[in-house]
């Protein structure tokens, strides 16, 4: 039986596409039809995405910093707008749910103009700009922590947690073995777009600075950019690390779940990932960040014992090689800190957030009103 059919919003990227493809997930196998509405770069992370149809809409920042550009961006929101509004009246959408990023102001608007039910969900332990100028607009607001920074006040907030993937979910609890003395010891390094370039130059003097009984215990998993590659393949073979090196892993929940440590950033996928598989972490969240969400997500996941975190701007190499090697060596702290970790998980959280969209459903019953 067709429930009718719901529109997911979200920007085009990774953070932002992975949990409403969790959500897609869950809502299609209860009977709804499900489009989505982004931007161009889809093309690059939506390869997967469970709709029956993708509509790219046009949107733009609402910031004013730069005058001269608000004409042509207000220009851009308002064609979006306009796309978008004209879609649902055609479709008739019984709920529209947004996942943050400028691509989802403008379906969010659209919505709420027509009166449609509208939820948004907030990944990050902070909300973004997109989120925190609609969560006084939706009916509801989902959020991946209990605590979430910048929520107004007399705003709707539900805690579902961030959905992980389903390829997520097949490691969902995997059981972690923790490191013997002097045995191999399974490192995963990776920093996504932003991140990469970072750890390629930094982890190779952090594995200079250890000792050279540690390093050969080492079996290194690392994402680097497809230019690094070479270098840091010539630099590791040089100190004789048992290294995997590539821009790109088809399957990392599972290298996760065969880590006894990660060493990464802290975008709220990654953060939800390593609670649902559990595994302890090493946090550089990405300096500059627009309201520190990154510093905030491994601050939440750390302070619950999850894991640690080291402000890019204060790593020195020999003193994270140091930190590097204590943990390798303690095997307790490490179990202790994956138990820790998966307690943070949420993977339930597909069901949960579908759960919110079927329940404002149900009390508005319809969608459009003409």
């Amino acid at each position: 039986m067709n429930k009718g059919l719901v529109i997911l919003a979200a920007g085009g990227t990774g953070g932002h596409l992975f949990p409403a493809q969790a959500l897609a997930e869950v809502l299609g196998a209860r009977g709804y039809d499900v489009h989505l509405m982004t931007d161009e770069r889809v093309r690059d992370y939506g390869k997967n995405f469970p709709a029956i149809e993708t509509h790219l809409i046009a949107s733009a920042s609402p910031s004013f910093s730069k005058p001269l550009q608000v004409p042509g961006r207000g220009f851009k929101l308002l064609r979006g707008f306009i796309k978008a509004r004209g879609l649902m009246k055609k479709l008739k959408p019984v709920a529209v749910v947004g996942f943050g990023g400028y691509p989802s102001f403008p379906p969010l608007f659209a919505a709420r103009s027509l009166k449609i039910p509208t939820v948004i969900h907030e990944a990050n332990a902070v909300l973004g700009r997109a989120n925190k100028v609609l969560a006084t607009r939706v009916d509801v607001v989902a959020t991946s922590f209990m605590k979430t920074a910048l929520l107004q006040d007399g705003v709707k907030a539900v805690f579902t947690g961030n959905p992980p993937r389903a390829i997520v979910l097949k490691q969902k609890a995997a059981a972690y073995v923790a490191p013997k003395p002097s045995g191999v010891f399974n490192l995963v390094v990776f920093g996504g777009s932003q991140g990469a370039k970072f750890f390629s130059d930094f982890m190779p003097e952090v594995f200079a600075a250890m000792p050279a009984a540690h390093r050969k215990r080492l079996h290194l998993t690392q994402q680097c950019r497809a230019e690094d590659v070479p270098a840091v393949k010539a630099r590791l073979a040089k100190l004789k690390i048992k290294a995997e090196i590539s821009p790109f892993f088809s399957d990392m929940p599972k290298l996760l779940a065969a880590s006894q440590l990660v060493i990464c950033r802290s975008g709220a996928t990654t953060v939800a990932e390593l609670g649902v598989i559990g595994r302890p972490a090493i946090f550089v969240p990405l300096p500059h960040a627009i309201d520190n969400d990154q510093l905030r997500n491994a601050q939440n996941f750390a302070g619950a014992g999850g894991g640690w975190v080291f402000p890019q701007g204060e790593l020195k190499a020999a003193e994270f090689a140091a930190f590097l090697v204590r943990l390798m060596d303690d095997s307790a702290t490490l179990k202790k800190a994956a138990r820790d970790a998966l307690a943070q998980g949420v993977p339930d959280a597909p069901k949960r957030l579908a759960d919110v969209v079927e329940d404002l459903v149900s009390k508005n019953k319809v969608g459009v009103k003409k």
